[in-house]
């Protein structure tokens, strides 16, 4: 591997995203191989980081996953890779707790030199004060370089040159603000025309105006720090370690992957893939399965934006109930948890059916946003995830807030099970 770094901005909406698009679909076209990488829980970034690159985005995440664990993710997914880009979360040092899981946590754990995305539409020399403090505020972060971002002219570039150059951080070049970058809202998360539009408007962008010699110059891979160096930031338990207590390749496993489902991390498809055969499907459009399934997975996405069509598809909606009467097994998280319940009322108020396999409503009505990372005691071990979602659970609360039955494990949470897989070897054994 020639180069790896990690972008990042003092806050959210700078342009982390934009320039990791740019980078991606600049260096493929180039020839490399470039493999994406997101710091946190995100979803709908790393689906638009595999439209730019045409490799899986990994997400990297210092509460869901030990430290141990991303060191091999890192590892084994850039091997064969050119360069590594990692895309960061919120602020440099934003983390859960303080930067504990930051941009910058992740980046002294890999040992990643950081490029900083600067928002300077209204900022001159106090570029180098911001600058000064990102460099210097932890002495084992290295911020190699910025590029400044919605720049009003070269001449406002050169005020900014200076006040990088003070500030000790090589400038890379800057973006003027340019309408066709606005990459698409955050719910259209697969890989779309406008996507793709945007991100090749991007990479033109970038070719025109920043130091892309000079970038892979500052960001030559030196060697990543070792996996015998590593200390884990959280407590792992042992059963992390336990061998599964499902025979491998047993089971035959649909997952839905359509416009209204398809939050997945890539590493929780891999583990099941170790215990039988995965088939996707749609509950927007498939009318019957494409296999008899021993597990069904519903993953979160955007069921809220396609209730009618939803609704319609009667036929599947009976298959899901017929499949969980006679003792069929369903995973389901967020979106599909809310699939599973009796209704999903909309934000005008009209209610839609589903499967009624959960006795509960959910509503986008009077909506409230709930987030943050979760970790849950279940039968058989821990559980880790987050949660991201504004609908209203209208129902008996589940215990710890997971619908737990032989045939059910349903949360708002949605989980990783890409390291430690053992509570749901337990539940599905049961």
């Amino acid at each position: 591997m020639t180069s790896q770094f990690l972008i990042a901005a003092p806050q959210s909406g700078a342009g982390k995203t934009t320039v990791t698009l740019g980078l991606l679909r600049v260096f493929r076209r180039r020839g490399l191989t470039v493999q994406p990488f997101k710091c946190g829980p995100d979803f709908i970034d790393p689906i638009h980081h595999r439209t730019a690159a045409g490799r899986d985005s990994i997400n990297l995440d210092r509460y869901l996953m030990s430290d141990g664990h991303i060191w091999d993710l890192y590892h084994s997914h850039s091997a064969d890779a050119d360069m590594a880009i990692t895309e960061g979360v919120m602020g440099l040092y934003d983390g859960s707790v303080k930067s504990q899981g930051s941009a910058a946590d992740l980046s002294k754990l890999l040992g990643l030199p950081v490029i900083l995305v600067l928002d300077a539409k209204a900022m001159a020399y106090s570029a180098a004060a911001i600058l000064y403090g990102l460099r210097h505020f932890d002495p084992d972060l290295r911020v190699a370089g910025v590029v400044f971002n919605f720049v009003a002219s070269h001449g406002h570039y050169q005020l900014l040159q200076e006040a990088a150059a003070d500030a000790g951080v090589a400038a890379l070049g800057y973006l003027p603000d340019h309408a066709d970058l606005r990459i698409p809202s955050r719910h259209l998360g697969l890989d779309t025309t406008e996507a793709e539009t945007a991100i090749e408007a991007a990479a033109r962008h970038l070719e025109q105006h920043l130091d892309l010699t000079g970038l892979l110059r500052l960001t030559s891979a030196t060697g990543l720090t070792s996996a015998t160096d590593l200390t884990s930031a959280t407590d792992w338990p042992a059963a992390a370690h336990k061998p599964p207590t499902i025979s491998p390749k047993s089971l035959n496993i649909l997952v839905a992957k359509d416009a209204a489902f398809h939050f997945l991390y890539p590493e929780n498809i891999r583990r099941l893939e170790e215990l039988g055969a995965v088939h996707y499907f749609s509950p927007l459009k498939d009318t019957h399965w494409p296999a008899n399934p021993d597990l069904i997975y519903l993953p979160g996405g955007y069921p809220e934006l396609y209730l009618p069509e939803l609704a319609a598809n009667t036929g599947l909606l009976e298959q899901v109930r017929s499949f969980f009467a006679k003792g069929g097994k369903i995973l389901a998280e967020c979106g599909g948890m809310m699939y599973l319940g009796r209704t999903i009322t909309d934000s005008s108020g009209i209610s839609y059916a589903m499967a009624g396999v959960i006795d509960a409503h959910t509503s986008m009505q009077h909506q409230r946003l709930s987030i943050g990372y979760r970790t849950i005691h279940l039968p058989g071990g821990m559980a880790r995830g987050h949660e991201f979602h504004f609908s209203r659970y209208e129902g008996p609360e589940p215990p710890s807030g997971v619908v737990w039955s032989s045939g059910i494990l349903a949360s708002y949470m949605h989980f990783y099970w890409g390291e430690d897989r053992h509570f749901l070897d337990h539940w599905l054994a049961s």
